[in-house]
């Protein structure tokens, strides 16, 4: 490729813990340099509106994903103008997702991309899911196309977000998969005590470990199942947050607990793949007490890298997402998701000159 593309990868993840934005060039599909990032804080307001869209009536989810949008764009045009920024081919948005169900063919990830390219009038990029889920994939998880190209040095690439997910190369092919929740739940017992989270885990690391409850998490069935899989919020609410309200603890011994059967099935999959180095990013890198504990627990070589990539790698990645659809390359890979083919997914929105349409 002669010349670089400039983009913006914006990632919203399930945790809600906030926006990601990452503006990066790509010299080849196999070269990059970041060179801005930014992460934006949610308001109280939009966290409870995110959190609770899932409830929403159509109309006021379709409301909201337009609202969204607006707000997505708007970040961008503060974000360029606050860095100067020149040279951007598009922006690739992530959304938030809301429902995720590819057993019934339909995944939704809201932050409407005309909204979101009408505010910072560039083009935009976005809704990755859909086609996967469409073509029989899980829609997720999708940043290992960019673990396979742009961080081949290590056995596998671990995300800890709101949800725990792997990626890395079997017989010649990215295989990729869930592991577990992570944040979405330490979280959620966090803002029981009216925090956003626990930080460095010291709250988890006051409590006691219930292994009644532990063991019984870990029978769930989907961690009897092989991949591709992916988990979504309301698999959490049904399954896993039913089992954990079945026993009468404080908040201190549910996320201990919780902890420990994370660390529990982080482990097991390092064993079962045979990994044995390991990149780890995610906001889940932060919570020291569970690094603590899975490093004492496992074998494996734990690399945690630069701030950059800790707190930035899936926006970077979701910026590649938009890089290689916007060069018609394949960004979604059967092998990781169970579609039926390797096929280049997201819709292009072109900005619209709304000032000569109004005129």
């Amino acid at each position: 490729m002669k010349n670089p593309i400039y983009c913006i990868g914006l990632m919203s993840g399930t945790s809600l813990d906030g926006l990601d934005i990452c503006y990066v060039r790509f010299d080849s599909d196999t070269s990059f340099e970041i060179l801005q990032t930014e992460g934006i804080n949610y308001s109280s307001a939009m966290k409870n509106q995110l959190k609770e869209a899932y409830q929403l009536s159509a109309m006021q989810l379709c409301e909201l994903d337009v609202q969204f949008g607006y707000y997505l764009g708007e970040q961008v045009k503060l974000f360029v103008d606050k860095f100067h920024i020149e040279h951007l081919d598009f922006v690739a948005s992530h959304g938030q997702t809301i429902f995720h169900q590819p057993d019934k063919k339909f995944t939704l990830q809201i932050g409407n991309g005309a909204a979101i390219s009408s505010k910072c009038q560039q083009r935009v990029i976005c809704d990755f899911r859909t086609q996967d889920v469409i073509l029989g994939g899980q829609g997720a998880p999708l940043v290992p196309i960019g673990d396979e190209l742009l961080f081949n040095e290590y056995d596998a690439c671990l995300n800890l977000g709101g949800f725990s997910n792997i990626s890395m190369n079997r017989n010649g092919k990215r295989i990729a998969f869930d592991i577990c929740p992570i944040n979405i739940i330490l979280n959620h017992y966090a803002n029981q005590l009216g925090l956003d989270y626990d930080k460095d885990g010291q709250i988890a690391s006051t409590g006691k470990i219930n292994q009644s409850l532990v063991e019984e998490l870990n029978q769930l069935a989907f961690y009897h199942q092989s991949y591709p899989k992916s988990l979504g919020f309301e698999w959490v609410e049904k399954e896993f947050l039913t089992i954990v309200e079945k026993y009468d603890l404080c908040i201190e011994d549910k996320l201990f607990s919780c902890v420990e059967h994370m660390v529990h099935q982080l482990n097991n999959t390092f064993k079962e793949y045979d990994i044995n180095r390991v990149l780890i990013t995610g906001g889940g890198v932060r919570n020291q007490f569970l690094i603590n504990l899975l490093k004492a627990k496992s074998n494996t070589e734990l690399i945690i890298p630069n701030d950059n990539l800790i707190d930035f790698k899936e926006a970077l990645i979701f910026a590649y997402l938009g890089y290689r659809r916007y060069l018609g390359k394949v960004n979604c890979l059967a092998s990781v998701t169970g579609a039926i083919k390797d096929h280049s997914s997201g819709i292009v929105y072109e900005p619209i000159e709304l000032l000569r349409i109004l005129q």
